[in-house]
């Protein structure tokens, strides 16, 4: 089998080189256990739940928690439509454990395995089921582990003790509500656009759950066929597509004595529940958001009443974005926050900030008594550029001193005197899980995850007078004076909440091997992209077409004058955001993009959805100018260049309706173009087959229509 065949098997096969990875940390309060979910194998897509005991004085040892082919016997697992719409809102592609709960101690797991509900013993050997009313949703266990929560596909929110006994409901649909109502689930919108997965908490104390109740009725109804099935029925999801309603989230609090205290705020004003935080260190905090995300309220709770009260309140003129781990309490009671405070996005416990603008905070990782654990990026204040480099810091009001020593992409888990720290770099393959003990490595956790057949050599740069994190990848082997200049290919996502630049090997991988094909690869975060400053990322607000395609041409010509890069045959490529901008780009910048391969493409922003759209280009009643300049249909008569559209016909998120009405007005219009449907294909590809012979489809086309 040739290199150009088995890297894209083996990317297939391999989920991006992920499975077999360790992943999903939790550290135990006293230090001595490391919970984390790992397959077996490179290729090997069931995680196991696994711990790593750190015996004070003794050598770190690994041991399996929970194995779903011993809990499960043979067979493939047996997923709700429920549970695969969660998987597919976190972009999650493997089985067996894809994620567990703890108590507060790190003793006991809970998760669920084919609607089943399971707990592992995590101090020592035994995992079992619970007989709980399924399908399961979401199980977690109470702080004391005597109890564990889950929500169920019938909407139900139930709880059940720890020995299996007295399970019941404490909250559900009434029999009117049914398919429309559910307790203890994150909506649609909260799951894809907020980063909040979960619907209920449970309090420190383990006697009650603040829970959401979601109302879905007043959603707009779509249907996800599959015409290759017609004799199956369409699947219904409530959408909340731009400018129509969404679902109506309220709190309240459950007792396990089966009190029920509503919580009340001005839901009219801040309809948005982004973020919700209950500790021993303070009242519930409730992160609530104006539809139009400019106004935003941290509210303390009262359980006992079920009153709110404003902690801190902000607004900004462009958007407000909500942060991974925060708000929360410190131990003492002090707020924990980001903002973006001077064009910086800082890190402020209490009132006080703690770090300026050398840094840009990316995520809260851990709160100590002290000290609060950060990942984050060097600010544009930075002495140095660290192109695409992530770094964890603890920073307290003394100062801050960096954890991660070495360049690249961090991340880490923490808790006490224990972190685990996650490194990747450009000259190594995957990550490197370590252990540390107030700094000291005290454990390594091995990825098992396949090497992959090529090296990715991305040369990172700032490109142009914008100074557009960039990198631009060679054929292995490439030698200007026999070789001459390169077609390019420009690889982009471009958009929010997407940083392809980064200081990593695997990132690059696909890259490489289009540029094995043939081509010089270029990839640019313009602005919009995360991880550089507050303005940059605002910087689209109202201009998605605009901006970030003028900043793609401005990377390009800039490196060029730098690469061997032949700009009379530049094509395009990426999927989701990156297939917009790819369309995009053949259809209003054909004097630079000479053909397009785009992949899931929103093409009508009036058919993504609320929290996401309405963000950038404002509400569609109140903007229709703005749509109308950054939808790509009635371009259609512009298009003079080969473009190849792909969409998976189950996609729920960016739905195939983007794709053929976009392909409706090219045909109406008399452009040819190249339309690929992918039968029973979601917005992930995560078939093997289909997953491999796009990359290979892909490097077709753009051969062909390039000329090579």
């Amino acid at each position: 089998m040739t290199t150009e065949i088995s890297f894209p098997r083996q990317y297939s096969r391999t989920l991006r080189f992920t499975l077999g990875a360790p992943r999903s940390f939790t550290v135990s309060p006293d230090g001595r256990r490391v919970v984390f979910l790992r397959s077996a194998g490179g290729a090997e897509r069931a995680n196991l739940l696994q711990v790593v005991d750190l015996p004070d004085g003794g050598a770190p040892s690994e041991r399996v928690a929970a194995d779903p082919a011993v809990l499960l016997g043979a067979g493939e697992e047996q997923l709700s439509q429920e549970e695969r719409a969660r998987r597919e809102r976190s972009r999650e592609g493997s089985s067996g454990v894809v994620g567990y709960a703890t108590d507060a101690g790190v003793t006991t797991a809970a998760f669920a395995l084919s609607g089943r509900l399971f707990t592992a013993d995590l101090r020592g050997p035994g995992a079992g089921e619970l007989p709980a009313r399924g399908p399961v949703l979401d199980p977690r266990p109470s702080p004391d582990g005597r109890h564990i929560a889950y929500a169920t596909v019938g909407g139900e929110l139930r709880v059940i003790a720890a020995d299996g006994s007295g399970d019941r409901a404490l909250a559900g649909p009434s029999g009117a509500e049914d398919g429309e109502v559910t307790w203890g689930q994150a909506e649609f919108i909260a799951q894809e656009e907020m980063d909040r997965s979960r619907g209920f908490w449970w309090a420190p104390e383990g006697d009650r759950l603040l829970a959401a109740r979601v109302d879905s009725s007043a959603v707009q109804r779509w249907w996800i066929a599959d015409p290759a099935n017609p004799d199956r029925p369409a699947t219904e999801i409530a959408y909340p597509r731009a400018g129509s309603p969404n679902a109506e989230v309220t709190l309240a609090v459950l007792s396990l004595d089966g009190a029920r205290t509503e919580v009340d705020w001005d839901r009219a004003a801040y309809p948005y529940l982004a973020r919700v935080h209950w500790s021993a260190g303070g009242p519930p905090l409730l992160l609530v958001q104006s539809r139009d995300q400019r106004r935003q309220l941290v509210l303390g709770l009262d359980p006992e009443t079920g009153a709110t009260a404003v902690v801190h309140q902000e607004q900004d003129p462009v958007w407000l974005e909500p942060h991974s781990g925060v708000p929360a309490w410190t131990p003492d009671g002090r707020l924990v926050r980001i903002a973006d405070v001077d064009g910086a996005r800082v890190l402020l416990v209490g009132d006080q900030p703690l770090t300026t603008a050398e840094l840009q905070v990316r995520a809260v990782l851990e709160v100590g008594d002290e000290e609060v654990l950060i990942a984050a990026a060097a600010g544009e204040a930075a002495t140095g550029p660290e192109i695409g480099e992530v770094h964890v810091h603890r920073v307290s009001a003394a100062g801050s001193s960096r954890v991660s020593e070495h360049p690249g992409y961090h991340s880490a888990v923490g808790s006490g005197a224990v972190t685990v720290l996650s490194s990747t770099a450009l000259d190594q393959y995957g990550s490197t899980v370590r252990v540390l003990r107030d700094g000291v490595e005290a454990a390594v956790i091995a990825s098992y995850a396949e090497t992959p057949v090529l090296r990715a050599r991305p040369v990172l740069s700032l490109a142009g007078k914008t100074r557009i994190p960039s990198a631009v990848l060679l054929p292995t082997g490439y030698d200007r004076e026999r070789d001459g200049l390169l077609p390019v290919l420009v690889n982009p996502y471009g958009g929010p909440h997407g940083q392809m630049v980064l200081a990593a090997q695997n990132p690059h991988l696909t890259s490489q091997w289009f540029a094995d094909q043939g081509f010089a690869v270029v990839v640019a975060d313009g602005r919009g992209t995360p991880g550089r400053s507050p303005g940059w990322e605002q910087a689209i607000a109202f201009d998605f077409a605009g901006t970030t395609l003028d900043d793609q041409v401005e990377a390009l010509q800039a490196l060029a004058e730098e690469h061997p890069l032949d700009l009379t045959r530049v094509g395009i490529r990426g999927w989701s955001y990156g297939g917009y901008l790819a369309a995009l780009a053949v259809l209003r910048r054909p004097d630079v993009f000479h053909a397009a391969v785009a992949g899931a493409p929103v093409t009508d922003w009036a058919l993504y959805d609320t929290h996401y759209t309405e963000r950038y280009l404002g509400h569609p009643d109140q903007r229709p100018e703005v749509y109308a300049a950054n939808s790509l249909i009635a371009d259609a008569p512009k298009l003079s260049r080969p473009l190849q559209l792909i969409h998976g016909l189950a996609d729920d998120n960016v739905v195939v309706a983007h794709t053929l009405r976009l392909s409706s007005a090219l045909l109406a219009a008399g452009r040819p173009h190249e339309l690929l449907p992918l039968s029973g294909v979601t917005h992930m590809t995560t078939q093997e087959e289909v997953a491999e012979n796009l990359l290979l489809l892909q490097v077709a086309f753009l051969k062909r229509s390039l000329g090579l």
